[in-house]
């Protein structure tokens, strides 16, 4: 049982400092904070439309062209951190696999630059 608790206590420490330090950003980000409130502060934000209108009016289509691009980029982080780590224990296809799979994402984030879906107007 020492054993099992001498390779866990380092976790329970973990948990428990950022339980302490969550909870004290918390109270303290309660207690400096303002507390004056006025109509911008209190309403709703969707997208930067008024939430007050129909749930029904189309908007912008840049607005799933800005969230697609995210969703890629996003996953594309989260095949880099696990192919970084383990970088030194791959072969050369597992290398030129993973840069074919950058080359082609840099393609598509230049052809979304060029046809200017990044511009807002």
């Amino acid at each position: 049982m020492k054993l099992i608790f001498s390779e866990y206590s380092i976790i329970l420490i973990f948990i428990g400092l950022s339980f302490l330090l969550s909870s004290a950003i918390f109270v303290l980000s309660y207690i400096i904070t303002p507390k004056k409130a006025d109509q911008e502060k209190v309403s709703a934000y969707e997208c930067g439309f008024n939430p007050f209108e129909d749930a029904r009016t189309t908007f912008d289509i840049r607005f799933y062209l800005v969230a697609i691009l995210f969703l890629i980029f996003d996953l594309e982080i989260s095949f880099l951190f696990p192919w970084s780590l383990s970088l030194g224990d791959l072969s050369s296809f597992g290398f030129w696999s993973m840069v074919i799979f950058l080359i082609i994402l840099t393609v598509g984030f230049v052809y979304e630059w060029y046809k200017g879906a990044l511009e807002w107007e």
